[in-house]
């Protein structure tokens, strides 16, 4: 049996042991992969970066959807930049306040690929409320003249077709989109392998978003403990939630009831936070 291992800074590596690759494809933007690991399902890699474990999946779905939801006091209409997997949409459609919920996927392959070998959607794509947009996310905010209530970027790490998903201009321009009160949230790295994306997307939302929120969880499968950053465009408060309809989610790993608590960071990075 032999192993996949994805390293970070520093030498520190995830590493599963697989049963075989099902899959290996280079699609015009990159590198796809579909491995069978020893007891923990599929798992999808992208240009040598794990994106999911199917036994863990939902730990990174859940934590980078409800918070900003249930937070949001009516989320009717929904942007999800990137997303080919459809685990983010799954959730998404999971609030009924949801009218429409668009995903925007530069890489058609990944959505197909997705869809055969790892279908986490679990129909979400099919659903009547759903649209799916190849296109260039980056390119596709920038036209739109429509206005949405909340806006998740669900991307690979900052390289490649992905890297200007993490820069002021891109943010500048889901802030112009979202309506008066809205939320944009985006993963952002490990708390200590990839503190440079994190320190990198907290300078860049706070120079565009009224207020910033990064936060931490723990997610099989990334760099401990993995970053997530919210930015917030007028009054709402993103350390209160609608606990009403959060009681209506069946979660396994996010807790609307110890919503604040989810927001605790390390002292030390709070401090270099807050002297940025």
């Amino acid at each position: 049996m032999v192993a996949f291992t994805e390293w970070y800074e520093g030498g520190y590596g995830v590493t599963f042991r697989i049963k075989r690759r099902i899959l290996e494809k280079h699609s015009k933007f990159q590198k796809i992969e579909v491995y069978e690991t020893d007891g923990f399902g599929k798992m999808l890699v992208i240009d040598g970066a794990i994106q999911f474990i199917e036994k863990w999946e939902r730990m990174y779905h859940e934590i980078l959807v409800h918070p900003v939801m249930l937070a949001h006091p009516n989320p009717r209409n929904v942007l999800i930049i990137g997303g080919g997997d459809g685990g983010a949409l799954r959730e998404v459609l999971l609030h009924d306040t949801v009218e429409k919920a668009k995903v925007v996927e530069i890489d058609k392959d990944v959505v197909d690929v997705a869809r055969e070998y790892t279908p986490i959607d679990n129909g979400a794509f099919d659903s009547e409320r759903s649209e799916l947009i190849i296109d260039d996310g980056i390119k596709f905010v920038k036209s739109s003249k429509e206005k949405y209530d909340v806006i998740i970027v669900d991307s690979t790490d900052p390289k490649g077709p992905a890297e200007e998903l993490f820069n002021v201009p891109f943010y500048k321009d889901c802030y112009r989109i979202l309506n008066d009160k809205g939320l944009m949230v985006t993963q952002s790295g490990g708390a200590y392998f990839d503190r440079r994306i994190s320190i990198m997307v907290w300078k860049n939302m706070r120079e565009v978003f009224d207020k910033v929120h990064p936060f931490f969880f723990s997610v099989i499968g990334y760099a401990p403990c993995w970053g997530f950053s919210v930015g917030v465009k007028g009054d709402i408060d993103f350390l209160k939630i609608d606990k009403k309809r959060g009681e209506k989610l069946k979660t396994e790993y996010y807790d609307p009831k110890y919503h604040e608590r989810m927001l605790f960071l390390p002292r030390n990075l709070r401090e270099m936070i807050e002297n940025l």
